[in-house]
């Protein structure tokens, strides 16, 4: 049985013009691409399971960006900080790297 999302997304005129710019851009990283295509099948009423089949993801991946995107708009499919040490706290006092030789 397929799931229906809860996350209904009906696009403005703007977020529709910047998802099909986005999803169209070459020079753009191919994770923001595959996410305004999302989006864009999300808003044509495809669900989940059928996305992940033509993006060749997984469900849960368009889940959490429809998600996102019904929560945060545009702003929601951009990258956010993740948690744990940043990379300088990776570093011994003397500034070499840890592990190295």
């Amino acid at each position: 049985m397929s799931r229906k999302s809860p996350y209904l997304l009906d696009l403005t005129v703007d977020q529709r013009k910047e998802l099909h710019l986005r999803a169209r851009k070459y020079t753009l990283p191919y994770c923001e691409v595959v996410r305004a295509r999302m989006i864009l099948m999300a808003a044509e009423g495809l669900g989940n399971d059928e996305i992940a089949s033509r993006l060749d993801t997984r469900r849960e991946v368009v889940s959490k960006w429809r998600k996102r995107f019904f929560e945060q708009g545009i702003a929601g499919l951009e990258e956010q900080s993740r948690g744990g040490r940043s990379p300088a706290s990776r570093h011994r006092v003397d500034g070499e790297p840890i592990g190295a030789p």
